[in-house]
């Protein structure tokens, strides 16, 4: 009962905090003049691509006990008594999650016309009542769909509850999971069970998603279009504007990464932060004498390769059947293939555990590296399909019926006129399933088969084990490529949109 009220109340906790994070920002890269300065929303982009359980190292290497703070600035001895409990746990998974919740907001907030706001102020509403009565309340149903999903995201996650949470002794829904999974003596009853009520929770709060999306949307763009002028700061306002943004870059970016970068280069971890005590040995040693990293590296890239080349298949086939048929078969496919992004990670993985574990004596796929990239190709095919859709609803129903007019075959008209059209929506969907299967946690902790590593395995128990310096430098070899892969990716489709 008190795994279950932790999760709650942690969900709640990283709601407001990451509204209170996000707010600012999103009224500052909506309304003000500050909105053209593109180059913030890619950086903050940074700290909801980084793996959480990697941000999180990095803010237990900062944070804890004669920790890198502590060694650089003395005077904060003792403040690992505040940041391992929940206070701590709470901001972690915050910054990690508030660039969803700054990306709902900043689009509600983008489009509220200032005519409403000058209508009200030409009747003499001060700018707080028109704060009040009018700006926020049409926030409320964009608010409440953003707060719903970081909820259900934070029961969903995994990565931060298993490096930080387990320092304090605050269990949660995924944990507990894992728990009963994993460790002797395994208990899939008690796993299943509590998979189950996880389950019935995210869907209940993805049908309250719906409901709200429904009643609760509303029309601001009449026809006349939709006009929005930006507010030009004062001098001082700006500088307190910038100094927010700073601040926010500084906890969420610099903190986590400034701890990964510099412990991945200590030579000795009793000597600490000092000068003579640096060294690339442990990018050597990952390199060129870890036979443990290299096969991780290995694993990492084959699954991911196998997993993200099989979901663009199968998702281009889907979304294209869906093209074609239109129909409530094709509805049907589609409401299958999107399955897996209503529910926890950790769930679906651990049907897939009990299921081929049963069969194992008729199909022995468990304990393979089969099994895990089914199971990746099962995570992550929701993805493969949003994008190559997004790559349809681009396409002309005119550009088919030409073909047709002219005898072309329905393969034809693929070949020529809709693969050609999709191709840049189906690399970007790949490129996702790629990074996003390089970093995957839950999955491989689970279901790898024995002696076998991946990537977040390796950093995982390099950092339990006391090999801090060599799982860092993984962990940064990890960011770099997934963090620089999906900017790539992200300015790939908005230069090249069709």
């Amino acid at each position: 009962m008190q795994m279950i009220l932790n999760s709650l109340l942690l969900g709640i906790l990283v709601v407001i905090v990451s509204t209170l994070i996000a707010g600012p920002l999103a009224f500052l890269f909506s309304r003000t003049e500050l909105a053209n300065k593109k180059i913030f929303e890619i950086l903050f982009l940074i700290p909801f691509m980084t793996p959480p359980y990697i941000a999180s190292m990095g803010w237990i290497l900062f944070m804890q006990k004669n920790g890198l703070l502590q060694q650089i600035v003395p005077m904060f001895k003792g403040s690992e008594n505040w940041f391992f409990t929940l206070a701590g746990l709470v901001l972690v998974m915050s910054l990690h999650i508030f660039p969803f919740m700054l990306t709902i907001l900043k689009n509600a907030m983008a489009n509220i016309p200032n005519s409403l706001l000058e209508a009200a102020k030409v009747f003499g509403a001060n700018s707080k009542i028109r704060m009040i009565k009018i700006f926020l309340p049409l926030l409320y149903s964009n608010f409440a769909i953003g707060g719903l999903l970081v909820f259900v995201k934070t029961l969903s996650e995994y990565g931060t509850p298993s490096t930080l949470g387990k320092r304090i002794g605050f269990s949660v829904f995924t944990t507990d999971i894992h728990k009963y999974a994993s460790i002797a003596p395994v208990d899939f009853g008690k796993s299943a069970a509590l998979a189950s009520l996880l389950m019935g929770i995210c869907i209940f709060m993805w049908l309250m998603q719906n409901i709200i999306t429904k009643k609760a949307s509303y029309n601001l763009v009449g026809g006349k279009g939709l006009k929005v002028s930006l507010i030009k700061l004062e001098k001082g306002k700006k500088f307190l504007a910038y100094l927010y943004i700073f601040l926010v870059i500084f906890i969420s970016i610099i903190i986590p990464y400034f701890s990964i970068i510099s412990s991945s280069l200590i030579k000795l971890r009793g000597i600490g932060f000092k000068m003579g005590n640096f060294t690339t040995a442990n990018y050597h040693e990952l390199f060129f004498e870890s036979q443990k990293g290299m096969e991780a590296i290995k694993n990492s890239f084959l699954l991911a390769f196998c997993s993200a080349t099989i979901c663009v298949i199968f998702g281009t086939l889907i979304v294209t059947m869906i093209f074609y048929s239109k129909n409530k078969l094709g509805k049907t496919i589609e409401g299958i293939g999107l399955l897996p992004e209503m529910l926890p990670g950790i769930v679906i993985v651990i049907g897939i555990m009990i299921f081929w574990n049963r069969l194992y004596k008729i199909l022995p796929l468990y304990n393979t590296m089969g099994i895990m990239v089914l199971a990746y190709v099962i995570l992550f095919l929701p993805y493969t399909i949003s994008y190559v859709t997004s790559g349809y609803t681009q396409i002309s129903e005119n550009l088919v019926a030409a073909g047709k007019v002219f005898g072309a075959s329905p393969l034809y008209i693929f070949r020529k006129i809709n693969l050609p059209l999709i191709l840049k929506s189906v690399f970007s969907a790949w490129m996702m399933t790629f990074i996003i299967g390089l970093r995957e946690l839950v999955t491989a902790s689970l279901i790898s088969p024995p002696n076998k590593l991946v990537i977040s395995t390796f950093i995982v128990r390099e950092f339990e084990q006391g090999s801090i310096s060599l799982g860092m430098a993984m962990a940064l070899i990890t960011v770099l490529i997934t963090t620089t892969s999906l900017i790539l990716v992200r300015l790939f489709l908005e230069r090249k949109k069709i």
